[in-house]
C-alpha cells in the first residue's frame, strides 16, 4: 500500500437522489453541479455507488438544505414524472480519504465492525479512495484505515466477564504479556471492561497491574446495555468478549453482544448445550454479522481438542467415534482410587482440599459435566443431539441427591461399600475411568451418547492416565483401529485461561 496522509472532512452532508431511471439520464452530473455552483455551493464528491438507482452528492451540512431545495426545483419536471422519487439528505457525515492499492480489506475490516460506507468513491489512477460514513463512526474507522495503510498496531479491546480462578488469571497473563504481544504481532490488546453477576469496571484506556484495586472500589452495577454503550460511546472498535463464568443466565446475551459487533471467546460450556435451535440461531447471527465465537476451552481445558475435530470434519474424514475421560476432576478420583488403597470418600475428600472439585462435589460426580462436553463434541459433526440424548451414570446415590452440601460431605463414607464392590469386581489388571463415549451410526441426524463408569486395561490409553489429565481417542475411518489419542493437562485455571488467552489471539489476527 502506499503511505500518504489520511484526509478526514467533517461536517458534512448527503444529498441524495432516488429514482427508477435517473441513472441512465444523460447530463445529470453537470446540471447538478451547474445548478449547485449557481448557488455558491461546493460539491466535494459525487457517486452513483451510495444508494441503488441514485446518486449522493457531499456538501457542507450548512449547505445541505439548500442544496436540497435548489436540486429539487432544478430536477421538478423529473420528480414529476417519477423519474425522480426523492431528494433528501443525511447530516452529520464525515469523508475519510486515502490511497489504497487494495482497499477491499479495508472494506472489510470497517463492515467487521459494524461501519458500512454510506458512499465510496474511487479514483482508479491514482488509488485514491473517499468514504463517507457517520460522523460518530469517524473515530473507528479511522483506526482501522491506519492500521491497514500504515502498519499501527490494531487495537483490540477486551470485555473479560468474570475474574475468578480462569478469568483472573485470564487477565494476568493478558499484562504479562502485552509488550512482547505487542513488539511480535503489532498487537495491542487492551482489557476495557471486568464484570461480575454485581458491578463492574470501565476503562476505555485498558486497565492495567491495579485491576484488582479498581474492581473493588467500582459502584457500576453490572449490566450489558451499559457495557454496550460504553463501547460504542468511546468509538472503540474490534470489541471481543469474553465468558469465564458458569453463569446460565449470562449466555443469553451472546446474541446481543454480537448484534453490536463484538467477537466472542467463551471457557462456559452452557451456550452450547442449549436446545439446538437456539444454538443454530446464534451461528446464523454470527455470520450475518461477520463475527467469530471461538470455545476451545469449552471441552479439554487448553487441549487443541475442538480445533482438531472441527478440521477433521470439514476435510470430510468420516468420524466414527469419539472416546475419552473427559472430566479434570473424575480423573484424578479414578485414576487414585485404582492404584491407592484407600476409601472412596479418602479420595473425593482429598480431591476436594486441594481444589480440583467444584465447593459441591455432586456438581462432578453427577456426570452432568462430562454429558455437557460430549454434546458439545457432537454437535461439532452437524448432530442435533439435545441433552435429554445423552445416557448418563450419576455416581451419587440417589438418598443423596437432594440433601444439603454440608450433609452430602459428611455422609460421604455411604458411597464407600459400593464403590469398594465396583473396585473389586474388576478383572485383574484392570482400572477405572470415567468416560464420554460419542457413537453409533454418525453419519446420521443423532449419535448415541452414553457417559458412564468402566473398567479398562492398566495397560491401555486410558489406563494409564495419570493425575487429572484427560484423554481424548477420536476414531476414523481413515484411521480404523488406531485412534488420533490427545492428552494432557485436563482442567486447572492456568492452562484454561492460556486456552482462552490463545482463542483471543486467533480472533485478534483475523480481525
Amino acid at each position: 500500500m502506499t503511505t500518504e496522509t489520511i484526509n478526514i472532512y467533517q461536517s458534512k452532508a448527503l444529498v441524495n437522489f432516488e429514482g427508477k431511471d435517473f441513472l441512465g439520464q444523460i447530463g445529470i452530473d453537470s446540471r447538478i453541479f451547474k445548478r449547485l455552483n449557481e448557488e455558491g455551493i461546493s460539491v466535494g464528491v459525487i457517486s452513483q455507488q451510495a444508494i441503488e438507482n441514485g446518486i449522493s452528492v457531499l456538501v457542507d451540512e450548512k449547505d445541505a438544505q439548500d442544496a436540497v431545495r435548489v436540486l429539487s426545483e432544478e430536477f421538478k419536471e423529473e420528480k414529476a414524472n417519477a423519474i425522480v422519487n426523492n431528494i433528501y439528505s443525511v447530516n452529520n457525515v464525515a469523508v475519510i480519504g486515502f490511497v489504497s492499492e487494495n482497499y477491499s480489506k479495508i472494506l472489510s475490516e470497517l463492515q467487521r465492525n459494524k461501519i458500512f460506507p454510506l458512499l465510496l468513491n474511487q479514483i482508479a489512477s491514482a488509488g485514491r479512495v473517499n468514504i463517507v460514513v457517520m460522523e460518530s463512526q469517524t473515530e473507528i474507522a479511522k483506526n482501522i484505515v491506519e492500521t491497514e495503510i500504515f502498519g499501527k498496531p490494531k487495537v483490540v479491546h477486551l470485555a473479560l466477564i468474570g475474574h475468578g480462578n480462569v478469568g483472573g488469571t485470564l487477565i494476568e497473563q493478558i499484562l504479562d504479556s502485552a509488550h512482547d504481544i505487542l513488539t511480535r504481532k503489532r498487537l495491542e490488546l487492551k482489557v476495557i471492561a471486568i464484570a461480575n453477576s454485581k458491578k463492574m469496571a470501565l476503562n476505555k484506556g485498558g486497565f492495567g497491574s491495579d485491576w484488582r484495586q479498581k474492581m473493588n472500589y467500582s459502584q457500576v452495577d453490572s449490566n450489558v446495555d451499559a457495557l454496550i454503550k460504553y463501547a460504542k460511546e468511546y468509538h472503540l472498535e474490534n470489541l471481543v468478549m469474553v465468558d469465564n463464568t458458569a453463569s446460565k443466565d449470562f449466555v443469553k446475551h451472546y446474541d446481543v453482544f454480537v448484534d453490536n459487533g463484538f467477537d466472542v471467546v467463551s471457557s462456559n460450556k452452557i451456550y452450547n448445550t442449549l436446545p439446538i435451535s437456539k444454538y443454530r440461531n446464534l451461528r446464523k447471527s454470527l455470520e450475518k454479522n461477520k463475527k467469530q465465537y471461538l470455545y476451545e476451552t469449552n471441552v479439554g481445558a487448553g487441549l487443541p481438542l475442538i480445533d482438531t475435530i472441527k478440521l477433521l470434519h470439514l476435510s470430510g474424514e468420516n468420524i466414527t467415534r469419539i472416546k475419552g475421560v473427559f472430566s479434570g476432576t473424575l480423573s484424578y478420583v479414578f485414576n487414585n482410587y485404582s492404584l491407592r488403597d484407600e476409601k472412596f470418600s479418602t479420595i473425593i475428600n482429598e480431591a476436594l482440599e486441594k481444589g480440583y472439585t467444584e465447593p459441591d462435589p455432586r456438581e462432578d460426580l453427577s456426570g452432568n459435566d462430562v454429558a455437557r462436553k460430549l454434546l458439545i463434541l457432537a454437535r461439532e459433526l452437524d448432530l442435533i443431539n439435545e441433552f435429554e440424548d445423552i445416557n448418563i451414570q450419576n455416581l451419587v446415590p440417589e438418598t443423596l441427591l437432594s440433601v444439603s452440601k454440608s450433609e452430602f460431605l459428611s455422609r460421604l463414607e455411604e458411597l464407600d461399600e459400593e464403590y469398594q464392590k465396583i473396585k473389586e469386581n474388576q478383572e485383574p489388571n484392570h482400572v477405572l475411568r470415567y468416560v464420554g463415549d460419542l457413537h453409533g451410526d454418525l453419519q446420521k441426524d443423532k449419535g448415541e451418547l452414553d457417559v458412564k463408569l468402566i473398567s479398562v486395561p492398566a495397560t491401555s490409553a486410558l489406563g494409564q492416565l495419570k493425575g487429572s489429565d484427560s484423554i481424548f481417542e477420536i476414531y476414523t475411518e481413515s484411521y480404523g483401529e488406531n485412534p488420533i489419542v490427545i492428552m494432557g493437562a485436563g482442567a486447572g485455571a492456568q492452562v484454561t485461561a492460556r486456552g482462552v488467552f490463545g482463542d483471543i489471539l486467533r480472533i485478534s489476527a483475523t480481525k
